[in-house]
């Protein structure tokens, strides 16, 4: 039986695999592939046609991409009666409320939030191993509870066997931006456990602030009231309640997206409580969108110009990540020549969890494994 996606060597660049995704609905007038971040990227470009699946002799629909053999990507299927989908944000909104995962697909699903479906996952051979993203069996589970703190919604997720009862401590502590995704919809807790059972981290606990809702540009936008919320606030009071280290080498702040943003300026304002800051795609253009502008890359400029901080930095973007990849490698440019300790990666993906899961993970090593 056929194992879709096919994937099949480049005969021209064993650096390559060709990736055909088949669809089978005989009732739809086209199919739309959705390969996170590049479909988006021509979608920006106002060309969606590259990623029409073209139907076959046997009636059912496919397309082939030519990807590197370290590509991931999550990735879904929009099949359409009449037009195509246009471009626009709404069209590209509607896109993304009905899109599907691919219903041959092997592995297991990238869930969502808001309601949407899960996307599937590609693999390719050569990405980087993920070997802490999902539950193993055997591993001692820690425990999530919720709370709320300043106003602010916060899960804790604690490390097996810690708790307020259970002595021991201090504990490392994690402050993970944008929570409900990585508490309620990818249950990073099974991540944090098992980085726990192999030594990877020491015991941790994580403190899963919700900044998705209407605050976030607010919030996540190098905003030292926020900042200093969470060192004040929130760090004092898991110290009370959990046990956790007020050491800042003991403490990493980590974010994706603006939240990547957010936790290198926490490290900057606040390095008396936040020593590692753990940057996925991190929006390093702020405040402007062009790189061009005088006023953009505030956060970097902040960096060249200021006294070196004692803070350490995991640093990772997606090659595919046009909007952002320039300004990540500013950013690191700018902390190397500034002496910080820095680990800097590129993987071949994109703006997706999918990817930020194992970066989140082995950032989370490197920042505490020594802690």
């Amino acid at each position: 039986m056929e194992t879709l996606p096919l994937v099949e060597p480049d005969p021209a660049d064993p650096a390559y695999r060709l990736v055909t995704f088949v669809h089978e609905d005989a009732s739809c007038d086209g199919v739309l592939a959705l390969l996170h971040t590049v479909t988006d990227k021509d979608r920006h470009a106002g060309d969606l046609a590259p990623h029409l699946m073209t139907r076959r002799g046997d009636g059912r629909w496919s397309i082939t991409y030519r990807l590197r053999a370290d590509h991931r990507a999550s990735y879904q299927l929009y099949p359409f009666r009449g037009d195509a989908p246009g471009t626009t944000r709404a069209d590209w909104l509607r896109v993304l409320d009905h899109a599907r995962p691919d219903p041959h697909d092997a592995a297991p699903r990238l869930p969502a939030r808001d309601g949407r479906h899960p996307s599937s996952v590609l693999s390719l051979p050569d990405a980087p191993a993920q070997p802490y993203a999902r539950r193993r069996d055997g591993v001692p589970r820690g425990r999530t509870v919720a709370h709320e703190v300043a106003g602010r919604r916060v899960d804790v997720h604690l490390p097996a066997g810690g708790g307020p009862s259970a002595g021991g401590g201090p504990f490392a502590v994690a402050v993970l931006l944008d929570g409900e995704m990585w508490g309620e919809v990818l249950s990073v807790g099974d991540t944090l456990d098992n980085l726990a059972a192999d030594g990877a981290i020491p015991p941790t606990v994580a403190l899963l602030v919700h900044t998705m809702g209407p605050c976030r540009p607010d919030d996540l936008s190098c905003n030292p009231a926020f900042v200093d919320l969470l060192a004040d606030r929130l760090l004092p009071w898991a110290a009370a309640e959990f046990g956790t280290t007020t050491d800042p080498a003991g403490t990493v702040i980590a974010g994706q997206s603006a939240g990547g943003l957010t936790a290198a300026f926490a490290a900057f304002r606040r390095p008396d409580r936040f020593g590692g800051a753990l940057c996925q795609s991190g929006s390093f253009w702020w405040p402007d969108e062009t790189e061009f502008d005088e006023g953009s890359e505030w956060l970097t400029r902040q960096f060249a110009r200021e006294q070196r901080r004692e803070a350490r930095f995991y640093v990772e973007v997606g090659l595919q990540e046009w909007m952002l990849l320039p300004q990540n490698r500013h950013l690191r440019d700018v902390l190397t020549a500034r002496g910080y300790d820095l680990a800097y990666r590129e993987f071949n993906g994109g703006h997706d969890y999918a990817c930020w899961r194992g970066g989140l993970a082995d950032g989370l090593a490197h920042l505490l494994g020594r802690a």
